[in-house]
Order: structure tokens, then sequence, then C-alpha cells
């Protein structure tokens, strides 16, 4: 006898149920992940080594948006944002963090994943 009752699987467009507790069948049940699990082989943001590096290239940039410096402001940068992002094949090299301000960083994420989500379809 199952533990819970059946519902539809959380896939969209997926017509299955499932009595999993993740709420996958068990044509998706690999798309079940926790949210405390960490992505292979992704390092994890915070912590003293990130605050380090973080520190270091605000350093390197004086302080200041560096988007916004290419087009000829002059803004304080709060963020460290990388310039090719970890899915696209960027790295946590210094060559590939640039600080960023608040508004600049929601921005370019906003446009990275509209890109993705045109890369879907």
């Amino acid at each position: 006898m199952p533990r819970h009752p059946p519902r539809p699987c959380r896939s969209p467009a997926c017509r299955n149920t499932t009595t999993e507790r993740h709420g996958y069948c068990e044509k998706h049940a690999d798309q079940a992940t926790g949210w405390t699990q960490r992505r292979k082989g992704k390092s994890g943001r915070g912590g003293r080594p990130w605050r380090r590096k973080r520190d270091r290239i605000l350093e390197r940039d004086k302080g200041l948006c560096q988007p916004c410096l290419r087009a000829g402001r002059v803004t304080p940068a709060t963020e460290v944002d990388h310039i090719i992002n970890l899915e696209a094949g960027g790295t946590d090299a210094d060559a590939n963090l640039e600080a960023i301000c608040y508004p600049c960083h929601k921005a370019k994420t906003a446009r990275e994943a509209q890109a993705a989500r045109n890369a879907r379809e």
C-alpha cells in the first residue's frame, strides 16, 4: 500500500501520477534534487574564500561598476559578477570577474535568463 495518495507529476506537461515524496514520476525522477544538494562541479558562493576573492576584485576595480564605466558613467559597485556566467562556460578566475552595481547586475542577469529561455525553445 502506498504511503501517499497518487498525485500529478511535477514535470511540466507530464500526465503521469506518482506516490513518491519528491513529486516526480519514474520517467522524471532524475529532476528531483533537494534544495540543500550542491551542484556537482560548482563551487559554492559565500564563506571566507569567496569573500576574500570578492574583496580583491572590488579593490582591483577601485570599487566602481565596470559596465557603467564602459558606458561613461561613474557608479559605485556593490557586487562582483562573472563576465561569462558559469553555465556558459565561465570560471571563477579573477579575469572572469568584475565589480558591478546592483542595477547593472539585475539587468545582465535578466538578459542571460532570457537568452537561456530562448535557447531552450
